[in-house]
């Protein structure tokens, strides 16, 4: 199945995203995680083609997506939905399931308390919404969330090729399965002169999103979106108790733990893609 590699101008800045399936089709939304872009989805997208319609842009500061400098483009996740949304409305979108890992959590439920109506269905590949879902790994965060004068060097950490390596192998029992160009790839990215002033930027803003949770959590028993979690049950940056939360607020959540880390699809690939068929097939069959 041929995906398209498209490149738009959103509110002054080149978004790059990926583009497979018959336009016609029911269309997926893939929203990705720190510290990575939408060749997240590349394989998933390849799976899903021949059915659904299939949409995974890069953020600002990601991927093959502007970058502006830190001081010349306001990198927060309200900016990363602003620019999302638009690029979805140029494509003129109106009706869409999300899936969404890591970061694409806070952009994804900023979309839906947006457009509520436009939201068929959501997959979360460890994307959190729930105090749960928060392990210790945040505790540095937090004491920069409360201080911004904090000292942000345990942040600084995460922009290494060690901690870019971690997040690809920890939990996962097999290591063998996991390509190391993923890895290599985002560490690139990240290594772009001003990329880490970005990233920093975004680890402050992260504090924005637990003090969302309870209006994501309120979307989902006001509108019940169909949902499906898939997540790496070894997960050390969201833990599995943020999956099962979903259950709280939408009984008919389907979740499924999986023997994987951070980066599910990395290992659980195929499982996960024929998981999200049968999912999105139910979205089909709605009245």
């Amino acid at each position: 199945m041929t995906i398209r590699y498209r490149t738009t101008v959103v509110d002054g800045l080149d978004v790059f995203y990926r583009e497979a399936g018959d336009p016609s089709a029911p269309t997926l939304v893939l929203l990705h995680g720190f510290p990575t872009s939408s060749v997240a989805y590349h394989e998933l997208i390849t799976e899903l083609a021949d059915e659904f319609h299939l949409i995974a842009p890069d953020y600002p500061g990601f991927g093959h997506s502007s970058a502006p400098a830190a001081d010349e483009f306001t990198y927060t996740f309200d900016r990363l939905t602003d620019v999302v949304d638009a690029l979805l409305d140029s494509l003129g979108l109106r009706s869409y399931a999300l899936y969404v890992h890591d970061y694409g959590a806070p952009v994804g439920f900023r979309l839906a308390l947006r457009h509520p109506e436009r939201i068929a269905g959501i997959v979360t590949q460890n994307g959190n919404a729930y105090e749960e879902g928060l392990t210790p790994f945040w505790e540095p965060f937090k004491k920069v969330w409360a201080d911004p004068s904090a000292d942000v060097a345990p942040l600084l950490g995460l922009l290494t090729p060690e901690a870019t390596r971690w997040q690809y192998a920890h939990g996962v029992s097999d290591l063998s399965l996991v390509n190391p160009d993923k890895a290599a790839l985002d560490q690139a990215r990240l290594d772009r002169p001003g990329n880490h002033e970005i990233q920093l930027a975004l680890f402050r803003d992260y504090g924005t999103n637990p003090g969302l949770y309870p209006l994501w959590q309120e979307y989902l028993r006001e509108h019940r979106p169909p949902l499906l979690a898939v997540w790496g049950r070894n997960d050390e940056i969201f833990g599995p108790d943020g999956a099962r939360a979903f259950a709280r607020d939408l009984p008919d959540a389907r979740i499924h733990l999986l023997d994987a880390g951070h980066f599910p699809l990395e290992t659980r690939g195929r499982q996960i893609a024929g998981l999200v068929r049968d999912f999105l097939r139910t979205l089909s069959d709605r009245p």
